[in-house]
């Protein structure tokens, strides 16, 4: 396999759940495309240098979840997050028949608001932890935190989930 087959691989491999990843933590899905393509544009220069990270799983949620962040904090995001277009859970989930659509609608939208109602440091442990399927101790490695506030933050997005979803008052 040629290094740009290698390349193709992955970024095939990991685009569209690094994208998600960053849908759910930008809201504007052009945002989430642009640091998306961040992300892939780094593993190209780490590709072409021959400094490829051992688990590049990992680190492209890693390196996501850091370029989100980055975003976020910025001022020209801020002002242009306060013109972006509604949030639809519609862009996350897929299509179903309209029977199953009309169903799951209203509960999408209410999982949808709820994850919106965290804490960012909230969000992006329930992301690790409950989407992408990464165990307490690399949701810490990832985030640079304690186990331990790894455990709160997803206890206390948990309750909030709960609360917002009727099962908690």
């Amino acid at each position: 396999m040629s290094p740009a087959q290698g390349y193709e691989e992955l970024y095939r491999a990991h685009h569209a759940r690094i994208r998600r990843l960053c849908r759910l933590l930008l809201v504007d899905r052009y945002e989430a495309e642009d640091v998306a393509q961040e992300v892939f544009v780094q593993l190209l220069r780490r590709w072409n240098a021959d400094d490829l990270p051992v688990a590049s799983r990992a680190w492209l949620t890693c390196v996501a979840i850091n370029a989100c962040r980055r975003r976020r904090r910025s001022r020209w995001w801020q002002w242009w997050n306060a013109a972006a277009e509604p949030f639809s859970e519609d862009d996350l989930f897929g299509e179903g028949t309209p029977e199953e659509d009309a169903v799951r609608r209203q509960q999408r939208r209410r999982i949808v608001n709820a994850f919106h109602r965290l804490s960012g440091r909230q969000q992006e442990v329930f992301l690790l932890r409950q989407v992408e399927g990464w165990s307490t101790q690399e949701a810490a490695d990832m985030l640079g935190l304690a186990t331990g506030t790894v455990k709160l933050h997803l206890f206390r997005a948990m309750r909030a989930f709960q609360k917002a979803l009727g099962g908690v008052r």
